[in-house]
């Protein structure tokens, strides 16, 4: 069983960029609506340890959430620090995630409602049509065996086996999930999940065929996108959030 760690034990310059970051992943969310009431759930595996991962306790909205607010827990559903519990479906998804997929440093579970109503229809969500969308060729899967409200460690454990080798899961009539080993990555790919897959409803709207880019060169463009001659965008697009938040909402950081 895990050992449950003092809290001076957590407390870390490292853990605590960690939880500035995480919250401004949750206010960034929030001010873009890519949430859902209290529910959805964003979470991180502490840094320097294999067994604990940080989470929004249950009941807060993500505009609510700070850096101090978070939950830190084990895959045993031990809060080993932070005042609260962490929603059940949060538990069962994420422990199972990061239990079962070590790349998975970062998960992030959202309704967002762009990419979720992608994945009412019919045909594989994502049309390689637009540049945005690129970014995401060769990274996805669908979970297509959806089976209600994750209650146990036996759907987390499915989930987490649909996963295969991808970064982007649509979740069948449920939402996304996004795993990366950075909490940076994993901001920048749902924030352009969300984009593309707005931008795809929007074109599917006029009634006019969409026209897809050839494989090839949807190929080509994903490397592109995934190399940027090594300029970190993921990095940049979250100190960008960062920079706002602290003009008007610094509390993020307490």
């Amino acid at each position: 069983m895990t050992a449950i760690m003092r809290n001076t034990d957590l407390d870390s310059p490292d853990i605590w960029q960690a939880r500035v970051d995480l919250a401004a992943c949750f206010r960034g969310a929030a001010r873009l609506g890519l949430h859902e009431g209290v529910c959805n759930h964003l979470s991180f595996m502490v840094p320097g340890r294999d067994d604990l991962f940080l989470v929004n306790p249950d009941g807060w909205a993500f505009s609510e959430i700070t850096a101090s607010r978070l939950l830190i827990c084990d895959f045993n559903r031990h809060v080993v620090a932070g005042d609260g519990v962490p929603e059940d479906t949060a538990f069962y998804i994420h422990a199972r995630l990061h239990a079962r997929i070590p790349r998975a440093r970062a998960a992030f579970h959202t309704h967002m409602p762009n990419a979720t109503a992608l994945t009412m229809v019919e045909g594989d969500p994502l049309v390689w049509a637009g540049q945005t969308a690129l970014k995401f060729y060769g990274r996805t899967v669908v979970d297509h065996d959806y089976h209600g409200l994750a209650l146990d460690e036996s759907e987390g454990d499915r989930i987490a086996a649909a996963v295969g080798d991808a970064d982007i899961v649509f979740m069948k009539h449920h939402g996304v999930l996004v795993l990366a080993p950075t909490i940076a990555k994993a901001w920048d790919d749902l924030y352009y999940l969300e984009r593309a897959c707005e931008v795809q409803r929007l074109a599917q709207s006029t009634g006019r065929p969409i026209v897809p880019v050839p494989a090839h060169i949807a190929e080509a463009t994903a490397l592109q996108m995934r190399h940027e001659g090594g300029r970190d965008s993921p990095k940049l697009h979250l100190d960008s959030m960062k920079r706002q938040l602290d003009r008007d909402a610094p509390e993020y950081r307490q």
